[in-house]
C-alpha cells in the first residue's frame, strides 16, 4: 500500500473518544458539544446499567436504568469496540470514571482507535452540587480516585500524559479549548460544536429526567460562574483528599 493510500485509510478509520468524568461537571453539555458534529455518534454512560445493578446502590430511577440499559458490561465493550453507530467516524463515549469497576476487564482500553481523555472539575463545586441528587456522598461517588486510577493506567499504557481538560478552562474559553482538544485528539474542529438545540436527545440515558434538566434547557456552554456554597461538614474530609487527587490531574491538563 502507497502512502496515499495509506493516509486514506488512516482518515476512514475510526476515532473513539473515551470522555473520563466525574459526576455534577460539565460532561453532558461536552456529548451534545460533540453530539452536534456531522461525524459524530455518541453514547451516554454505558456502564451505568451494570454499576447499578453490581452495587445495589440507591440512585434516582435506578430500577427504571436497570431495567432499559444493558447491565452485562462484556456487552457493553463489544458495543463500544464495535461498528460505529449510524456509521459515523467519530464516537464519543460519555464515561463516570466510577462506573468502571475493578472487575471489568480493561484491555478493550488499548484499542489503537481509542483517545482517553479526563475531564475534571473543581472537588468543592462538585460535590456540594452532588450532595444534592445522592441521598449520602461517598469519596468513591465523586468519580476522583477512579479517574486517577484510569489515568495513570493510559499513562502507563501510552508512555505519555493522556489529555485532561478542566471544567472551567471550557467555560471560560470553550471555542479555544475546543479547538486545541480536537487538535490533540487528531479531528477538526467543528463550528457547531459551540451551539445546539435545546431539548433531550434519542442517545441520553432515561436518567436524564433527574440529573439533566439545566443541559435540556441549555444552547450552548455558558460563562463560567463561581459557586459559593460551603461543602457540608461531612464532606469536608473527603473533599480534601478529592482536592489532592484533582491538583495532580489539574497540573498536567490542556493548556491554550
Amino acid at each position: 500500500m502507497g502512502d496515499a493510500d495509506s493516509q486514506d485509510a488512516m482518515r476512514r478509520r475510526p476515532v473513539r473518544i473515551a470522555m473520563w468524568s466525574g459526576p455534577r461537571n460539565i460532561s453532558t453539555a461536552m456529548m451534545r458539544s460533540f453530539g452536534n458534529r456531522g461525524d459524530t455518534a455518541v453514547c451516554d454512560e454505558p456502564f451505568y446499567g451494570h454499576y447499578l445493578k453490581a452495587t445495589g446502590l440507591d440512585h434516582p430511577g435506578a430500577d427504571e436504568v436497570i431495567a432499559h440499559h444493558e447491565t452485562d458490561w462484556e456487552n457493553v465493550v463489544a458495543f463500544l469496540i464495535g461498528p460505529v453507530p449510524d456509521g459515523k467516524r467519530v464516537f464519543y463515549q460519555k464515561h463516570m470514571t466510577h462506573h468502571l469497576l475493578s472487575k471489568i476487564d480493561r484491555a478493550w482500553m488499548q484499542n489503537e482507535e481509542f483517545v482517553h481523555v479526563f475531564l475534571i472539575r473543581d472537588p468543592a463545586e462538585m460535590m456540594t452540587s452532588l450532595d444534592k441528587v445522592l441521598p449520602r456522598v461517598r469519596l468513591e461517588d465523586t468519580g476522583l480516585p477512579q479517574q486517577v486510577e484510569i489515568f495513570e493506567l493510559v499513562r502507563g499504557w501510552a508512555g505519555d500524559l493522556p489529555i485532561v481538560i478542566d471544567s472551567r478552562d471550557v467555560l471560560n474559553d470553550a471555542r479555544g479549548m475546543l479547538e486545541a482538544l480536537c487538535g490533540r485528539i487528531g479531528i477538526e474542529f467543528d463550528e457547531a460544536m459551540l451551539r445546539w438545540p435545546p431539548g433531550a436527545r434519542e442517545t441520553d440515558g432515561v436518567w436524564g429526567k433527574w440529573w439533566y434538566a439545566n443541559v435540556n434547557r441549555s444552547k450552548g456552554f455558558s460563562p463560567y460562574k463561581p459557586k459559593d456554597e460551603a461543602v457540608p461538614g461531612e464532606l469536608v474530609w473527603d473533599c480534601e483528599r478529592c482536592s489532592e487527587l484533582y491538583e495532580g490531574l489539574h497540573e498536567v491538563r490542556l493548556r491554550i
